[in-house]
């Protein structure tokens, strides 16, 4: 494979099959057909996932108006025909390039990081940190990626795009919330307004870090922007 994955995500977990044979006495013909089936499943998820992988790789280097699946294939060593295998065209290729990034931005901040333990500044502050270590190792691939999905112009990759950035929003405006609840931000805060202004915080300073290409150090500028919005939503 030509390229590395750069945006994977550990969503393909695979089910074990039931392989109906009695213990002691396996049924070798089930079990050879039924391990067919689960390495055909899983030929076809790491192909999907290398051919997505492709696409935002050419994506980051050339721009999304240059993607074409002839390059994609060419990208992962593949033939057209075995593209279309996977996907019925570039913009389904897309749209599952998307579903990628937003489960990759989603698990970044997922509430599984914060279970059983009060919202606390500190907390938040982590859970970002965290965030953009994340975002610093895909090197910043996932908003250049959406912006340059959008510039596309496609009427239903847009709205696509848009539920995935409204997703993005809730989810930091529920830890804001949980912050509220535990005391942590002052409750007469506008929560939608503070997380779009968390999103925008976020999204400008990957962008900036991006088109520097890497000049400065993401998190240490992170922590100086950090203690402005920190001051801003403490609690009085």
């Amino acid at each position: 494979m030509k390229c590395q994955p750069v945006i994977c995500t550990d969503f393909r977990d695979l089910q074990r099959l039931s392989l109906p044979f009695e213990p002691g006495k396996p049924d070798s013909n089930t079990f050879r057909r039924d391990s067919a089936v689960v390495q055909k499943r899983q030929s076809t998820e790491v192909r999907q996932q290398q051919i997505v992988d492709a696409a935002a790789v050419l994506i980051f280097k050339y721009g999304s108006e240059h993607l074409t699946v002839k390059r994609i294939a060419a990208e992962v060593g593949i033939s057209e025909a075995a593209i279309y295998r996977h996907f019925k065209s570039k913009k389904s290729i897309l749209s599952f390039l998307l579903n990628h990034i937003e489960e990759a931005l989603l698990k970044d901040i997922s509430s599984e990081s914060i279970a059983n333990e009060p919202v606390t500044l500190d907390t938040i502050e982590r859970i970002i940190r965290n965030h953009f270590s994340n975002i610093g190792m895909r090197k910043g691939i996932s908003f250049q990626i959406i912006a340059e999905i959008i510039s596309l112009g496609d009427r239903s990759l847009n709205k696509q795009a848009s539920r995935a950035i409204n997703r993005y929003i809730a989810r930091l405006k529920e830890i804001l919330a949980d912050g509220v609840r535990d005391g942590a931000i002052r409750p007469d805060i506008d929560l939608e307004a503070a997380a779009t202004l968390l999103f925008s915080l976020i999204q400008g300073l990957v962008n900036i870090w991006s088109l520097s290409t890497g000049t400065f150090k993401l998190i240490d500028t992170y922590t100086s922007l950090w203690h402005i919005y920190r001051e801003a939503i403490s609690r009085r």
